[in-house]
Parts: structure tokens; sequence; C-alpha cells
């Protein structure tokens, strides 16, 4: 990466990390609004990657669908109260794709293409993204609740906000510092090519160094953030072992990216943020991570604290 690249690449980030905190601390329809024109956003710049190889999905529907599954999201903030209004989104999404294809694309305008692409999108970036949601407000016990066995008289098991942003950020700072480390660690030590037909610049090394560096940020955000600060019943090692299935995670978010952007004879998906690109670019393994953190720690919890879940 060029260094002016890297300069742009730090500035971005110097005004962007305070508005993420802000954001994701308000949580609720600020957060959701948010993540909804991210979500519409990439999957624009995803159908535009695919018409390069000659498909043509419904771009202006897939990303008001894209929106609308992390909408929905607050509305039902949780996967069980959630999942029958997203099915039915999709099944009636699906069907009036598929029967404006017969009109808008045809026999010769590659309909199984178009509405399988626009599907795809929708759901890869707004369905992942929904779960941001789901962990800002994921009701968390505290320690003394944990303590206490869960039992009468214990603390009540409600949302917290800094401890529901705490949760939302582990998935997120962990992508941060695995990018971090692959990059740097392989710029400096790597030879062998990870997978170089899919993505020439990522290496061995830069793999390995990520996955370490991921293992260890994870167990200390466990220690020092979930645990001491919010009294999270979330100790190192679960951090760590969340650090180690976000890390690949995150790896393999960044090659099926690279996997699009190959297909399509493309360097970035779009260049709507000086130095990372499109937004794609730059949510494209916080969309795999952020849907693995929830589920993981909403397995992970009630086995450390104890506590009845929703």
């Amino acid at each position: 990466m060029p260094a002016g690249d890297l300069g742009k690449r730090v500035a971005v980030a110097g005004v962007g990390i305070p508005a993420a905190v802000a954001v994701v601390y308000a949580g609720g329809w600020v957060l959701g609004v948010v993540l909804a024109l991210v979500a519409a956003g990439a999957a624009l710049e995803l159908y535009r990657m695919s018409a390069r190889e000659g498909a043509r999905p419904f771009a202006a529907p897939g990303a008001v669908l894209a929106a609308g599954f992390v909408l929905l999201s607050v509305v039902y903030p949780t996967p069980r109260e959630a999942a029958p209004a997203l099915w039915a989104v999709v099944l009636v999404a699906t069907l009036l794709l598929g029967a404006a294809a017969i009109w808008a694309r045809g026999v010769e305008g590659l309909p199984l293409e178009a509405v399988a692409v626009t599907l795809f999108g929708a759901v890869l970036t707004g369905g992942t993204l929904a779960y941001a949601l789901f962990l800002r407000g994921m009701a968390v016990p505290t320690l003394m609740y944990a303590e206490a066995g869960g039992g009468a008289g214990a603390s009540a098991l409600l949302p917290r906000p800094w401890a529901g942003a705490a949760l939302v950020f582990f998935p997120i700072t962990l992508t941060w510092v695995n990018d971090a480390a692959a990059y740097f660690a392989g710029r400096a030590w790597g030879r062998r090519k990870l997978i170089p037909a899919v993505s020439p610049g990522k290496t061995v090394v830069g793999g390995v160094a990520g996955f370490v560096a991921t293992v260890i940020a994870g167990a200390i955000w466990a220690a020092f953030v979930l645990q001491a600060w919010q009294k999270v019943p979330f100790p190192p090692l679960a951090g760590a072992i969340g650090g180690a299935l976000l890390s690949a995670a995150a790896q393999v978010g960044d090659l099926v990216e690279s996997l699009f952007k190959r297909e399509a004879g493309v360097k970035d998906s779009g260049a709507l943020l000086p130095g990372h690109g499109g937004l794609f670019d730059r949510f494209d393994a916080l969309l795999f991570t952020i849907p693995v953190a929830y589920w993981y720690i909403r397995a992970a919890l009630p086995l450390l604290g104890g506590a009845a879940w929703r």
C-alpha cells in the first residue's frame, strides 16, 4: 500500500472511529439507519461489480431489501423475533423478483443471474449487518447476576448501553486487529502467498500473524473491557476462543470479496472512502465476523453466566 493511501486510511479512521462509537452507543434507530445506508451502498457496489460480467441484478430493489433487513432488526431486536418477518420478506422478494424478471430481463437477459445476485447481495450486506443490532440489544448478565446463579433476587437481565456497545465493538476491533497485523507482518516478512489466484497480496505469514494477534486481542478485550469494565462474565479464555473464530471469519470474508473483485476485474468495489475503496471493501470482513460474534457470544454467555435467555 502506498504511503499516501496509508495516510488517507488513518485520516478516515480518525473521523470514523469517534463517529462509530457515538452511533453504536446510541443504538436503536440511529444505528439502524446508519447501517441500513451502509448495507444499501455495499449492495449497490456488489451489483455494479456483477454487472461487469454481464449480470443485470435489480439494483434499486436489492438495495432497498438490504436496508430493510437492517431496519427490521431495529423493530425485532432478536433473531428469534425477527425470523418470521425476515423470512416473509425474503419469500415475497423472491416471488416478486422472479415475476419481474419475466418482463424486465426475459430469456436473453440472464434472468436467473439477475434474481440470484439481487437476493444474494441483499442478504450478504443487510442480512449480516442486522446482527450488529442484535448484538447491541443483547441482554447480558452481570458478574453479580452470574454469582447469584441467575435466580430470584439476582440482578435483572437487561440490555445495557455500554455493554451492548462493547459487544458490537468486539468483532469490529478484532477485525481491525486481524487486518492490521496481517498487513504489516505480511509486508515485513511475508514471502509465500496464501491464495495467489484469489488475493495476490495476502501471505501465509500475514494470515498467521493476524490469527495470533486477534486471539491475544480477544483475550484482552474480554478481560479489560467486558469483564473488568462492564462486569460481563466473559473471561479471557472465552475472548481468545472468540478471537480465533473471528480471525478465521475475517480472513474468509476478505478472500470472498477478493474473489468477487477478481472476477469483476476491479481493484476496489468503489471509491467512496479515500484510501479504503468502497463500502464493500471496508465492511467485507465485518459481514462475516459480526454474525459469527453474535452466535458465539449468544452460545457462550449462558454457559459462563448461568443466565436464562429469550
